[in-house]
Parts: C-alpha cells; structure tokens; sequence
C-alpha cells in the first residue's frame, strides 16, 4: 500500500454543510491518516527480524565427565559388566521471541567419531565391536541419536520446543548424559564352551556434541556450541581366579574432562540421521587364525 494514492468521493449531510475548501480538507486529512495507519500496522505484522545467532543467549554452559572410576561388576558367571562415569552437558537458554508459523527445536545432538573397543581372550582371538563405515573412513562422524529423536540425542531433558507466534523472550533449560554400562562374555563368544578365557578389555571411544537451535520447517540450523569428549576403559581378567576377584581397573582411573571449543565445529551429515551408532555397529570375532566371523551383524 505504500506509495498507493487513493481518492475517495464522499457525500454526506455533516459534509455538505462546510463550506467547500473545508470540506475538501477533512476528507483528504482523513484518508491520509487512514492510509498511514494501514501502513504501520502492515509493517509490524510482515517484516518481523529472523532469529539470529547473536540473539540467543547461552550461560550457565556445563560440559563434564564425573570424578569417578569405572565400576566393575562380577555378579553373572556369564558376562563382565562395567560402568564408566557420567558424561553430562547442560545450559541455559534465552531464545528470542519467535514469528508467526515458526517452530524451533533447541537441544544436544551428538556423533561418535572414534571407536575401538576390544576384548582380548588369551592367544585364541579377540572380539570387537566395530562401525564399519567409520572404521573404513567412509564417513567422518555416526549419529549417536537415541534412535528415534533424529538428529537429537533424546526427546525429554535433551530438548526443548518453541512453537510461534511467541511475544517474549523463551528461558529453558536443555541437558544430556550418557555412559556406557556393556556386558562382556567371560568364554569365547562364538564358542559353546563356558570356560571362562577373557583377559583384557580395551575400549576408546570419542564423541562431537553440539548445542543447537534447528527450525523444522526451513531446517536452518544455528549451532551455539560444539563440545568434544572421550571415554578409555583399559581392563586386566585373570580368568583362573574366582568369580568376583578376576578383574581389575587398569591405566587411568579418572577421565579427562571435555573441551567446550572456542570455534564452532560443523555436523556432519551421517550425524543428522540413520542409522545411529547402536544400530551400526558390528560385533566382530576375529581368531588369532584364521578368517573373521560377523556373530552379531548391523540392525
């Protein structure tokens, strides 16, 4: 409407009684205003700004790794068990207020980008979970996403949805944790013996995790920040002793504590969709002669 000239023909009683330049005056003052008020309200409703990085707020960013060793469990004449300390990320969000039909999600989204994770059984062999894709250097980085809440690494404390229109500011709260609680077979997994032969277990295994604000019609992504971590576990088994005394912790008790980068770092594609981790990995039997053997193949 703007620059739009509008002239109007109005007869009526109060008008005709003015004298005519004063008539003419009122009329034209009145569409004028009339034009201009449409014009503003136009403004407000139609160019709204668009969210930005530079407005919204991150504080109270928290990324660590629990003070604590990893637990070894005996309980089971079957299988180890162990469980390493908590990684947890978490922060405070302030998200600007959000225009019409728009609807951002703000939460974790994390990728494994190494993995070596062995246990040994004496001089017969050792087995291995393996993610083939990384492992070959196909792909840089494997979505470890829950499964179902791609690309997020879960859909309850991990994320946080804004649907528009939204007046003011948004404050929230988004957090993570994860850790690794496997079991291990004390005999030879492709075995029918239960003799136990299981002699170490090796693990390393590190990760990318972002904080993120994605808007799910457009898909535009505002990463806000990127944090690196990684998990060791280094496991000695005397198989001969009883259960309950065969393992022990190994190496380093404590885990170093994430790093928060000072630069964002971009996702990658495999980390924004299937399969996740859990269904790609591989759990390999590979004799000390002789070829390797899939026991247990990709989901």
């Amino acid at each position: 409407m703007h620059g739009l000239t509008v002239w109007v023909l109005v007869e009526s009683r109060s008008a005709v009684l003015l004298p005519r330049p004063v008539r003419l005056s009122w009329l034209l003052l009145t569409i004028t205003f009339t034009c201009t008020a449409m014009g503003c309200i136009q403004s407000i409703a139609c160019n709204k700004s668009r969210i930005k990085r530079e407005n919204i707020v991150v504080y109270d960013l928290s990324a660590t790794i629990d003070h604590c060793p990893t637990v070894i469990e005996e309980n089971s004449p079957i299988v180890l068990r162990y469980k390493t300390p908590y990684f947890k990320a978490s922060a405070r969000i302030v998200m600007p207020p959000i225009p019409r039909n728009e609807t951002w999600v703000v939460g974790w989204i994390q990728a494994c980008t190494q993995m070596e994770f062995y246990n040994t059984y004496g001089d017969v062999g050792m087995s291995s979970w393996e993610l083939p894709q990384l492992r070959e250097g196909l792909v840089r980085a494997i979505s470890d996403s829950d499964g179902v809440s791609y690309p997020w690494y879960g859909n309850t404390t991990e994320t946080v949805t804004i649907v528009g229109p939204t007046s003011k500011p948004s404050r929230f709260i988004v957090s993570m944790n994860d850790n690794f609680y496997p079991s291990v077979t004390w005999a030879v997994p492709v075995s029918e013996s239960n003799t136990p032969l299981l002699t170490n277990i090796k693990r390393d295994q590190s990760f990318t995790t972002w904080l993120v604000a994605l808007n799910t019609m457009s898909r535009e992504k505002i990463l806000l920040h990127t944090i690196k971590w990684r998990m060791r576990v280094d496991i000695v088994v005397d198989p001969s002793l009883p259960l309950g005394s065969r393992a022990r912790l190994v190496g380093r008790v404590h885990q170093d504590q994430p790093r928060v980068l000072t630069r964002m770092e971009p996702i990658p594609p495999n980390a924004m969709g299937r399969p996740n981790a859990n269904d790609a990995q591989v759990l390999m039997w590979r004799p000390r002669r002789g070829p390797p053997l899939v026991v247990i193949p990709p989901k």
